[in-house]
Formats: structure tokens, C-alpha cells, sequence
């Protein structure tokens, strides 16, 4: 993914489209930090999976941001995330639809043999490992927690 964001980085600077030249820039910062606080930790490099957990993380960061300026009268700066949204949505991979996570939580719930709310972090450990960067684990979280009542 690394090598991907390079490759995007260098056409955007090319085309001189600023929006995702910083966006990509952005990304390889918040990479290039969490590299840094895993080498303090003697851990490896950040991988692909992680990558994916970054920028889901910085998409949830800038819809929260862009509600905020939404609310406080700011529309220019709420686009300007929603663009770096859309930017950062570009290299994950597709989500899932919302019946298809219904259908996977169950089936992990069954897989796992969870049986109440205390097997709840069992389901999501097996979600997440899973599906990293295909679905928003904060609904799946939910779901699960609905089939396990």
C-alpha cells in the first residue's frame, strides 16, 4: 500500500491537484508516526492491515469534523473534508452493505459459539481480523450485540 500511496502522490503533484496532494501527504505522515511509536515499542513496521485501521480512523476524524463545521456555520470547510473523505475512501477496500454485515455477524456468532453479551469481544476480535477496513466496526458492534441479547 505504501508503494501505492507513492505512486498517487506523485500523480496528484503532477497534476498539481492540491486537495489530494495533501490528503496523501496526511496519510503518509499518520503511517509514518505510527511506524515511529512501534519502533519505540521494538514492534515491526505498520502493515497493510494497520494501514487500513489508520485510515479508517482518519475518515471517522474528518465526518466528525465536518459535522462540526456544518454545525457551526462553516459549509466551505465541511466540504473541504468531505473531499479528503472521498480521497482517503479511494484506497480501502469496498464496504460491505448493511445485510451482509447482519449476515456475517451471525455467522460468526454461531461460528464462535457465543451465547451472551460476555462473548460480544470474542465476535468482534474474529469481525475485525477478518474484515479489516470493510465494514464500521462501531455498527457491526451493535448488531452483534443486538443478535447476542
Amino acid at each position: 500500500m505504501r508503494d501505492q500511496f507513492a505512486e498517487v502522490l506523485k500523480e496528484a503533484l503532477k497534476a498539481k491537484d492540491t486537495r489530494r496532494t495533501s490528503t496523501v501527504r496526511l496519510i503518509q505522515a499518520a503511517i509514518k508516526d505510527r511506524d515511529i511509536a512501534n519502533r519505540g515499542l521494538g514492534k515491526d513496521p505498520v502493515g497493510d492491515e494497520e494501514i487500513l485501521q489508520i485510515l479508517s480512523k482518519m475518515i471517522k476524524q474528518r465526518e466528525e469534523s465536518a459535522r462540526m463545521f456544518d454545525q457551526g456555520g462553516r459549509p466551505e470547510l465541511a466540504e473541504q473534508e468531505r473531499q479528503e473523505v472521498a480521497i482517503i475512501n479511494q484506497f480501502l477496500p469496498a464496504q460491505l452493505s448493511e445485510d451482509k454485515v447482519r449476515e456475517l455477524c451471525a455467522s460468526v456468532i454461531q461460528e464462535t459459539g457465543a451465547h451472551g453479551l460476555r462473548d460480544m469481544g470474542k465476535c468482534m476480535n474474529a469481525l475485525k481480523e477478518r474484515y479489516p477496513g470493510q465494514m464500521d466496526f462501531a455498527k457491526a458492534s451493535g448488531l452483534v450485540k443486538d443478535l447476542l441479547k
